[in-house]
């Protein structure tokens, strides 16, 4: 059983940091996601974490998953709208982990590749590697990231019904939505993500909660 607990876009950014902030405290680095459909805006959530994160002492990472899909030649091999291929074949899972999750496990090195491939040019992105300083936390967004088994500390899932994201998803990406469909059967992300926040409408969230007995 669950409870639904109304709250404003400021009060969440707030729950959310002082969530980040109490797994960081005994951690070198804390790895976080931001799960959601593109038509939840995962990445803009993730945005409004990094300020409140620093102000609290903490370097930030912002990644998105998007800069981790695999090439072309791959991710398209059974044409531009296979549900299949953009529910477990989009994403270079074992290029996030190597690049970006695992150098920031607690025996990790800190240094990652914030980005690996530029999906619109189909190439590598030739980023610099960089060096999150111990403290520090990564903002990772995308969607379909859960169920994967990937290192995360924390992971938050935007959850749309399925009429917002009929309606929030635009007409030219409307075939993803089968694929979230079955993520949102297969998966269940409400049941993998330490927190669920219900973003139908994202001036209006409300955070999903266990019920007390």
């Amino acid at each position: 059983m669950v409870s639904v607990r109304p709250i404003t876009p400021t009060a969440l950014v707030d729950e959310l940091v002082e969530a980040i902030a109490r797994r960081a405290a005994d951690r070198p680095w804390t790895r976080v996601a931001v799960d959601g459909a593109d038509a939840a805006e995962p990445g803009a959530l993730a945005d409004a974490l990094v300020a409140p994160l620093r102000l609290r002492g903490h370097p930030v990472l912002r990644v998105r998953a998007r800069d981790f899909l695999r090439p072309a030649s791959v991710r398209l091999e059974y044409g531009h709208t296979d549900a299949e291929s953009y529910l477990w074949g989009w994403l270079d899972d074992a290029g996030l982990r190597r690049e970006v999750l695992e150098p920031l496990a607690a025996d990790g090195t800190g240094r990652v590749l914030p980005s690996l491939w530029d999906a619109a040019r189909d190439r590598a992105t030739r980023a610099d590697y960089t060096v999150l300083p111990e403290g520090g936390v990564l903002l990772l967004d995308g969607p379909l990231l859960l169920g994967k088994g990937l290192p995360l500390e924390l992971t938050v899932h935007l959850w749309l019904s399925p009429g917002a994201l009929r309606r929030r998803t635009p007409a030219e990406d409307a075939w993803t939505i089968e694929a979230l469909t079955r993520y949102a059967e297969e998966i269940v992300p409400t049941t993998e993500a330490d927190l669920t926040v219900r973003y139908d409408h994202p001036a209006h969230p409300a955070l999903v909660e266990p019920l007390r007995r």
